[in-house]
């Protein structure tokens, strides 16, 4: 900080000359610079004619000069959102002076995790940011703080621990954090996202230490506008918001639901390349019927069960719609709001209800079908036929199983020509109370309905397997070991290659495990899983099995969104999404038996699913950043957020 006691006059022409050299300099700043002056305890006039001063010629500097130089006809990532950090840039040499709302120098330096280098500062910048003596005199290079890391990481013998570990270095050093993320993809998603931030969420009132994201609850209603504006960060592209009824496969965890939109913008940030300050992580806190959370001392959420029935179901649609009204008012109409984890009730009816007045995309509904589109259609290089040729039984008919029917029917129906309605008659699904038929149709929530197909009544899924004979078998049902030896044996003995996705999360409620499943096919099964299984041995020959996991779509098609400014999600963008990731499936990767990309790859993958996607925007008029890029995959990895540190001042 500066600290100025009644320097009005030193301060005048200081000012001036800044403000001078501020609108006539053409060097490309990438932080903004605003320093704020303190007085002294005293209050004296000639303090707060010293504060008034500061402000009033700030003001003057902004609307006179912008402080960040931008190219003619420049357009940043988002439809004209600015990037006042350079973070879309990803280039290494971007010359920055890391100044926020204060001078940051010194121990305020270290405290800031979006500027903090650690030993990785140099010589230079210690004697110019006044860090002589705060730091050992080592000077290391970022790749060396990510080894050592990396050597630390692998020390913990407790997953949770690397998840503590690694929430930790994002609050200490950001862009070590998301250096280390993708430089060690494969060997850290879990530990940032599923199996891993399942157990996190259920600990979350335990290891809670520092606020991530935004805790809205019934407390703030009638004023959630004036919450949202508590956020610092005013630039938001991407918000990923749950209310905790469903986390995963693990129930009503209420309020602590929080690490699972904060896991999701991570990966938005490693995997899609959205900068971190563009990200928003919001908690919708309703109460829990988590009885264990209720009685617990150490929950962070409201101790109240949530409401029930048509008085209280319209006060929390009330709620919702403050929310998302606020929201776009408050970030504009080319915010991205992804539902994530809410119950099947609310899931269904809030895409509904907002996808022809926000941009709302589900991952529950949208993004696992999208994921498992894709593995389908890559898996037929190795079954060989069409999709239109297959037959599909799931098991879970809620959010996420019917959200992937219904893609499967809109694959096909585009594939063949059929209308819609004809395709979904090769898909079958079954809930708890057995196969769903049209005899049921009366007493079947609205989402199941379309599912509902001639057949006489079936309770098991093994006979509904002998009965349907199909050729691919999906678990969505979050109940694990339900693909049993029997049914398994079942689907080997009239497929040669059965398809087989046990997608629940996490590893726990899997239908089955790798193993299991390579085991009792006999070696024939196509397998994959929504939790990563290591690679299983079986005759003599090992089977790798792939995981569809969403972080291969959301993060490609939110890049995608944002770099076309498109205003609505579409499904035929999340049909290319799924086309263009199965494109990414090698030979290499086929004769291993896997039918998802490895994710060591995945930046690159992502910015082919944002060209797609963003294409699809334009193409059915719903993009806004005019005009549109020549090269669209080129644009969307020049707009990813680079980890490398920038060189300060």
């Amino acid at each position: 900080m500066i600290s100025l006691n009644g320097a009005t006059t030193y301060l005048n022409n200081s000012l001036a000359g800044v403000s001078k050299s501020l609108s006539h300099s053409q060097r490309r700043v990438q932080a903004p610079v605003i320093v704020s002056a303190l007085s002294s305890n005293n209050n004296g006039p000639g303090e707060r004619n010293v504060t008034l001063l500061m402000e009033t010629t700030l003001k003057e500097m902004r609307e006179a000069s912008p402080v960040v130089a931008v190219e003619p006809k420049t357009t940043t990532v988002g439809g004209g959102v600015e990037d006042v950090y350079g973070e879309d840039r990803a280039t290494e040499d971007q010359p920055i002076t890391p100044w926020t709302v204060s001078v940051a120098s010194g121990y305020s330096l270290l405290r800031d995790p979006h500027h903090n280098k650690g030993l990785a500062f140099s010589e230079k910048e210690r004697d110019a940011h006044f860090l002589r003596g705060l730091l050992p005199p080592v000077v290391v290079s970022h790749d060396l703080q990510v080894k050592k890391m990396m050597h630390n990481m692998r020390q913990y013998q407790v997953p949770l621990q690397q998840y503590m570990a690694m929430m930790d270095l994002q609050e200490m050093n950001e862009r070590l954090f998301y250096k280390l993320l993708i430089d060690n993809v494969e060997e850290l998603l879990p530990v940032v996202y599923t199996p891993t931030v399942g157990e996190a969420c259920q600990k979350y009132g335990s290891i809670f230490r520092r606020p991530q994201g935004l805790f809205i609850s019934l407390k703030e209603k009638g004023r959630i506008l004036e919450v949202l504006k508590n956020w610092p960060q005013r630039k938001i592209q991407v918000i990923v918001v749950t209310d905790g009824e469903r986390i995963l496969g693990l129930g009503d965890l209420g309020c602590q639901g929080m690490g699972i939109p904060v896991g999701k913008l991570s990966l938005y940030t490693a995997l899609g390349g959205i900068r971190p300050s563009a990200c928003l992580p919001i908690t919708i806190d309703v109460g829990t019927n988590n009885e264990k959370l209720l009685n617990d001392e150490f929950y962070i959420g409201l101790r109240q069960r949530r409401a029930t029935g048509q008085v209280q179901y319209l006060e929390y649609a009330e709620f919702m719609h403050e929310f998302m009204t606020a929201v776009k008012q408050n970030y504009g109409e080319k915010v991205l709001i992804q539902f994530e984890d809410f119950a099947n009730h609310n899931a269904f009816d809030l895409l509904s209800k907002y996808s022809n007045t926000h941009l709302v995309f589900n991952d529950d509904i949208q993004g696992t079908a999208s994921v498992v589109l894709a593995g389908l259609i890559s898996s037929l290089k190795l079954v060989g036929g069409t999709l239109a040729e297959q037959t599909f039984l799931f098991l879970g008919a809620g959010e996420a199983g019917t959200g992937i029917a219904e893609l499967i029917a809109l694959e096909m129906s585009k594939q063949t020509g059929a209308p819609v309605e004809e395709s979904r008659k090769k898909i079958w699904l079954v809930d708890s109370k057995g196969l769903i038929v049209s005899s049921r149709v009366e007493s079947l929530q609205h989402f199941k309905k379309p599912w509902a197909h001639e057949h006489q009544p079936v309770k098991e899924l093994v006979d509904a397997v002998k009965s349907i004979k199909p050729t691919v078998l999906i678990g969505s049902s979050g109940a694990g070991r339900t693909f049993t030896k029997e049914v398994i044996e079942a689907m080997s003995s009239f497929n040669e290659k059965p398809i087989i996705l046990a997608l629940s999360n996490p590893t726990s409620q899997s239908e089955c495990t790798a193993e299991e499943a390579y085991t009792w096919s006999k070696g024939r099964a196509i397998f994959a899983s929504g939790s990563p299984f290591g690679p299983v041995e079986y005759n003599g020959k090992v089977y790798l099995s792939g995981q569809a996991n969403n972080a291969y779509i959301f993060p490609g098609l939110g890049l995608g969104l944002i770099i076309s400014g498109a205003i609505r999600v579409h499904d035929d963008m999340l049909l290319v999404a799924s086309e263009t990731l199965a494109a990414e499936v090698s030979q290499e990767n086929f004769d291993k038996g896997l039918i998802y990309p490895p994710f060591t790859n995945i930046r690159k993958i992502s910015a082919h699913i944002a060209a797609k996607v963003a294409a699809k925007a334009y193409e059915l008029g719903l993009a806004t950043r005019l005009p549109r890029p020549n090269d669209l995959i080129a644009y969307a990895e020049s707009c990813m957020y680079s980890p490398n540190y920038r060189n300060y001042r």
